[in-house]
This record gives C-alpha cells, structure tokens and sequence, in this order.
C-alpha cells in the first residue's frame, strides 16, 4: 500500500509550481492502492485555505477528500499511533506531526509514503519514503 504526505495533496491544486503540479497529479492517478490517512485529510482541509487566492475554496477541499475516500482506504489513527509516535520521535529527526505519519503508515502496513518533507531515515521500520520531486 502507498500513502501521500499533505503536501502531495497541495500540489495537485497549487498553480504555483507547474512542475510539481504535474508530477502530484500523475501521482495521485496512478495510484490505485493508495491510503488517505485520517492526519493528512485534515491537514489537507486546513492548508488548503492557502490557495484561496487561486479560487481554491474550502468547498473544494472537502470535495477532493471525498473524491479521495471513494478510490483510497480512509485509516484512522489508534491510541497506539500516538505511542509509536512518541517512540519514533526518539530515534529519528522528525517533527511530532511527520512521526504522527510515519506510525500511521506502520501501523497501516502502508510500504510507500511519497513526501518531500523528510529523508528515507524511516526505512528501518519498513517504510520507503520517496520524494516524487527529487531529481533522479
């Protein structure tokens, strides 16, 4: 299974960066074991107001999450997230909100976080991170 970090999501609506737009959108096609984690729609949701200026609504957000819930898994988080959690932000540079992430993706069996916010450190615990953006 593959999961997307937020800022995957932000890109797909993003007018800003063409490039990032088009790598995002293949992405999110192409991907047809994705998992939306419950962390991620909300951040999505919340970020999204940063694309208000481009005529990108809040109607529109909650929309694409709900386009999203129909082809993915929805994962929501147990107690025990927050626990792994607590333990990755022990072992690696992670922000509290990445390893919140990184111990859905664990305990969802997902293999494959596509993010550009941090580095495959993370592989240890058997999940892959790749950063879609990055120049091969």
């Amino acid at each position: 299974m593959n999961a997307v970090d937020t800022n995957i999501l932000f890109y797909v609506h993003d007018p800003r960066d063409a490039t990032k737009r088009v790598i995002a959108k293949k992405l999110i096609e192409s991907m047809s074991d994705g998992v939306l984690l419950w962390q991620v729609a909300c951040e999505y949701v919340a970020v999204s107001r940063k694309l208000e200026p481009f005529g990108y609504s809040s109607v529109h957000a909650w929309q694409y999450i709900r386009e999203l819930q129909e082809v993915w898994d929805t994962l929501l988080p147990t107690w025990e997230v927050l626990e792994r959690a607590e333990v990755l932000l022990q072992h690696y540079s992670l922000s509290s909100w990445d390893a919140l992430i990184v111990a859905a993706c664990i305990e969802a069996g997902v293999t494959r976080l596509y993010t550009e916010d941090f580095d495959d450190s993370v592989k240890a615990e058997g999940l892959e991170v790749v950063n879609p953006f990055a120049t091969p």
